[in-house]
């Protein structure tokens, strides 16, 4: 039985939010791919906290791509079954990415930790790995930064204290880094630089997440109207 009357502007609507969530799985999906290969170039390695969340994150968005697929079959063919499944699993999600966002507060200092320590084990390989050395260049050359803590880090390295890499330096040219004039080259360390920048993204996330749960609220409760339609008609017959 078709559901009549208001409705048909709540199955209208939810039309309209299963494509928003379309969009936020693709888009959570390339956020999970993006934090990957930000992870590989920061040589974030083993199953840490920090080396798992692109994991959720992607596994999140194709959860929700899924789900979507289901509320789209249960809406066009008015299906209780569906429906109500698809009220399910997206409840599901949400609490999914509730535990998600608590994890990542409460271990935000290990990440930090984990990356810091990292950092300072590739440090020992950069004289023996161009991959890694390559790596360690183009970060300290995209942030603006110097070894772990500072620039002193590079002196047991590279054992003298008169020489850095030369991605260290502001002007980046062959052999700046030797002999090197303390106010030619950047003094702050990478894992605080690195820090500050997260820091500077986490309300644009914030936001985003924000206006995901958003709508994931409205499909639930455009999902239960729905349902709830569905079934008196189904009492009615």
């Amino acid at each position: 039985m078709a559901v009549e009357g208001g409705m048909k502007c709540v199955k209208f609507l939810l039309y309209v939010l299963l494509l928003a969530f379309c969009a936020c799985a693709v888009g959570l999906i390339a956020v999970g791919v993006g934090v990957q290969l930000v992870l590989n170039q920061t040589i974030t390695q083993g199953a840490t906290p920090g080396s798992l969340l692109p994991v959720v994150i992607i596994t999140v968005g194709a959860f929700l791509f899924l789900v979507a697929f289901v509320g789209c079959c249960g809406t066009c063919k008015e299906n209780y079954c569906l429906m109500v499944t698809f009220a399910i699993l997206l409840s599901l999600i949400m609490l999914v990415e509730l535990a998600a966002a608590i994890a990542g507060y409460v271990f935000r200092d290990k990440v930090r930790s984990e990356f810091n320590k990292n950092f300072q084990q590739q440090m020992q390989n950069y004289t023996k790995n161009n991959d890694t050395a390559l790596i360690l260049d183009r970060m300290q050359e995209k942030f603006e930064c110097c070894g772990a803590a500072n620039y002193t880090d590079w002196e047991k390295i590279l054992l003298t204290a008169k020489r850095v890499p030369d991605s260290c330096c502001v002007n980046v040219t062959q052999g700046c880094g030797t002999d090197f004039n303390v106010k030619a080259i950047h003094t702050q360390g990478c894992v605080e630089k690195i820090g500050v920048w997260l820091r500077s993204n986490v309300l644009v996330a914030a936001a985003a997440a924000l206006g995901i749960a958003f709508v994931e609220i409205l499909g639930i409760v455009f999902a239960c109207c729905l349902v709830k339609s569905i079934r008196s008609g189904y009492e009615v017959m």
